[in-house]
């Protein structure tokens, strides 16, 4: 199944008001996706995940990044000093010191090999194979990613999240480390700089249990999905 029919069979099933999201971390000596483009001034990753959603396909690198904080958990750079002592998070305002804060970070899932560039592009145009697929909507829409997650398998779904990172660290690196679907309710962050609505959320969903998601879709969109409230 082709990124473009994963995605319209998602956005229609789960009716979705945004675009999935593909993200691909690139290693060292990987050349750039096609269909690409580098963006023309600094932005997030929460930033670069937005515009994807909107339709927009980009290539960054470090020089790209304008959160050095978001950069250093997806495998780009060294954590910043001030992010590693705690004084960052602390200083603005979210932790009560700056122990508390470095807490989160030393928590925080990071990639543990080295990325060049980050790229993202909505999934029905995406050329090539995400690390991971980011969703943004709201809770309704997003609830239906945990029973298809655990079709086969069953079990609980758990989520880990924090005041910050939900993007980069939450929809990203956690779901690629530990292989499976991770919920994030935004971050300050990304609700500063972004347009992610007061009702939406995030998640993160490892490329490599879409293929079995998308078994478990083809059987429950036909059955307890149509029986379900959908608002």
């Amino acid at each position: 199944m082709s990124n473009r029919d994963i995605a319209e069979r998602l956005k229609s099933a789960l009716m979705l008001r945004h675009e999935p999201v593909a993200v691909r971390l690139l290693r060292e000596g990987e050349g750039p996706p096609a269909g690409l483009r580098r963006p023309e001034k600094q932005m997030s990753h929460c930033q670069s995940v937005m515009a994807a959603r909107n339709g927009e396909g980009l290539l960054l690198s470090i020089d790209d990044h304008s959160c050095r904080n978001g950069a250093s958990a997806l495998g780009m750079c060294a954590v910043p000093e001030k992010t590693a002592s705690g004084d960052f998070y602390h200083s603005a305002g979210m932790f009560g010191s700056a122990e508390a804060s470095k807490r989160m970070v030393e928590q925080r899932s990071e990639i543990p090999f080295k990325v060049t560039h980050t790229a993202v592009a909505p999934l029905k145009d995406a050329e090539f194979e995400p690390d991971v697929v980011v969703f943004t909507d709201i809770p309704e829409r997003l609830y239906w990613l945990i029973p298809l997650s655990l079709y086969h398998e069953g079990g609980r779904a758990d989520s880990n999240t924090a005041p910050y990172n939900a993007a980069c660290v939450d929809s990203v690196a956690r779901p690629l480390n530990e292989g499976t679907l991770n919920l994030s309710l935004g971050c300050f962050g990304c609700r500063k700089r972004t347009e992610l609505a007061a009702d939406e959320m995030l998640a993160g969903v490892p490329y490599s249990i879409i293929p079995s998601m998308m078994e478990a879709l083809a059987e429950m969109s036909e059955g307890v999905m149509g029986k379900a409230k959908r608002d």
